[in-house]
């Protein structure tokens, strides 16, 4: 009897490691596909939105979003977000009447904005794109935000210089642009907001004065 224990003992230990490796391999393999799951939610929102540039998601402030809406004020008309992240500041801008538009190079965060105006009950008056800035013309906004990095400033404030109207105020966020002189800043440190109306950058006042008497004549 004892011969017959000894000789089931191991067969038993066997069967067991057996078992406790088969879980620990289904475990390992639960563990890598949440991990894989989490990377492919989680890295959108952390790598660049924009490539030509390397601008980061980072989530607009309260505070930043009041000093947006403040230099907004008395303002009507189209708005643009350039590099809209998760929409907030198109969410914040249509809740005060504006008809807003984001544009966001990154897929997954423009589904998230679509979800968040709809669930805030502005989604009639906001519109989420997947595009890249580069390829986009706004030259029929009157109201643009950016939230941009000091690398992409010197050729976004001559893109914008080049398409929009002398109607047009532009609000940077974080940085302002390298040439311009701002109309008004407020805020302070990474709140701080710049606002640039071209029609003090451009003189469109004094050119139209220009013309008026050549026209009478």
């Amino acid at each position: 009897m004892s011969r017959a224990l000894a000789k089931e003992v191991p067969q038993e230990e066997g069967e067991g490691g057996s078992r406790r490796s088969s879980w620990g391999l289904l475990a390992a393999a639960g563990l890598g596909g949440t991990l894989v799951a989490l990377y492919a939610v989680a890295t959108p929102f952390v790598t660049p939105a924009l490539r030509k540039v390397c601008l980061p998601f980072v989530p607009a402030t309260a505070a930043q979003i009041q000093n947006v809406l403040k230099m907004l004020e008395n303002r009507s008309g189209s708005l643009v977000d350039i590099g809209s992240g998760d929409g907030r500041i198109v969410i914040a801008a249509a809740k005060k009447g504006f008809q807003a538009v984001g544009y966001e190079l990154n897929p997954w965060l423009v589904w998230y904005s679509r979800y968040r105006a709809w669930r805030d009950g502005v989604h009639q008056n906001t519109k989420f794109h997947i595009s890249d800035l580069w390829k986009v013309s706004f030259s029929h906004y009157r109201n643009v935000v950016v939230f941009g990095v000091p690398q992409m400033m010197p050729q976004l404030e001559k893109k914008l210089e080049e398409e929009l109207k002398c109607n047009a105020r532009i609000i940077a966020c974080r940085f302002p642009f390298p040439c311009w002189i701002p109309d008004h800043t407020t805020g302070e440190g990474i709140d701080t907001v710049w606002v640039y109306d071209l029609k003090s950058s451009r003189g469109c006042e004094t050119k139209s004065l220009e013309i008026t008497p050549e026209t009478q004549s």
